[in-house]
């Protein structure tokens, strides 16, 4: 009877976890009289990518006078959007490299903003923008700089059986902190709120946002808390699916197949040392990674104080000349950390 009753239980429970799958964002139907992606012009270098199935991903576009000598297509963070790289993308202009960022699906003036988008869907976009520089660009080194989840994605698409067409991928504090690193709590309680209450969102308590900083430019945390594109409250299943992108990418580097410079702040207090130990030792054997330890860094590498030392060196990484900082590998400086 007890074994009737227990499998009962289970089977109604189960039933209930499928009713309260999390919601994600699948590809729209394209729209009547759809011409196929394009590059969407207006004024002041901002503008949409129309992509596969329609759906439009404005952007910003930074050039330098001139032909570029490198283009970079940069991805931003979790609930965050293109102008995240506002700082960066106007200095590499100035070293002759144009920067396209974008708002991904979800975020900013994306479609469906809040809801998470299957990963598989971004990378279709991702695709689809660099096919579309690279026809404006068809001799020109194209690197994509992640940064964050942008990194995640970034690393999913070069793992993944389809990778983008560009020569360099560039990943700035990359979201690894996937479900190998999580303690047992957040796991069962993520997969669960996920299931249950995947539409609440939450905002992080103000003790958590005063103990945890993204970078140390307060100018900046100022401008996101006030920035109405800025996402300040998450959903429950958003959060579930940016978990799972963050294991995937873990495991992911190791496949990565293009010369790759993973740039990594010794204060980073959101993807901290265990993650990316834990994502570089299994990408230890990649002979494509080259990595960079920045000890006054923090998460937002491309917005801390000290960015410009950064930029620096991505310029100069994509000429295929030293680090002007001197920036050692993250692995060895975890280690000596933790001495």
């Amino acid at each position: 009877m007890m074994k009737t009753v227990s499998a009962l239980l289970i089977s109604v429970l189960l039933l209930g976890m499928g009713a309260c799958a999390p919601t994600v964002q699948q590809a729209m139907t394209p729209p009547a009289g759809f011409q196929g992606p394009q590059i969407v012009e207006r004024a002041h270098s901002i503008g949409e990518f129309v992509v596969q199935d329609g759906a439009r991903l404005p952007f910003h576009r930074w050039s330098p006078k001139g032909e570029p000598r490198a283009v970079i297509i940069a991805l931003h963070g979790f609930n965050d959007h293109a102008a995240s790289f506002r700082l960066a993308g106007p200095w590499w202009a100035e070293q002759g490299i144009e920067v396209w960022a974008y708002d991904q699906r979800g975020f900013g003036g994306a479609p469906n903003r809040g809801i998470w988008a299957d990963p598989e869907l971004s990378r279709k976009d991702l695709r689809t923008v660099v096919a579309l520089v690279r026809a404006r660009h068809p001799d020109t080194l194209i690197a994509i700089a992640g940064e964050s989840m942008g990194g995640a994605i970034g690393i999913t698409a070069f793992s993944s059986e389809k990778p983008p067409q560009a020569d360099r991928l560039i990943l700035l504090g990359p979201a690894v902190w996937g479900w190998s690193s999580q303690n047992p709590l957040n796991r069962i309680g993520l997969w669960g709120a996920a299931r249950f209450a995947g539409a609440h969102r939450v905002e992080p308590p103000s003790f958590a946002t005063r103990r945890v900083r993204a970078t140390d430019n307060v100018t900046e945390l100022l401008r996101n808390g006030r920035d109405p594109r800025f996402i300040l409250s998450t959903r429950f299943d958003a959060l579930h699916g940016l978990v799972d992108l963050m294991e995937e990418a873990s495991l992911g580097l190791s496949q990565v197949r293009v010369p790759t410079l993973l740039a990594y702040g010794a204060h980073d207090q959101i993807i901290t040392k265990g993650p990316m130990r834990l994502a570089l030792d299994r990408a230890a054997d990649n002979p494509y990674l080259q990595t960079a330890y920045y000890p006054q860094g923090w998460h937002l590498l491309n917005r801390d104080l000290g960015a410009e030392a950064v930029y620096a060196d991505i310029a100069a990484w994509l000429d295929d000349k030293p680090l002007p900082s001197s920036a050692v590998a993250v692995r060895p400086a975890i280690e000596r950390s933790r001495s």
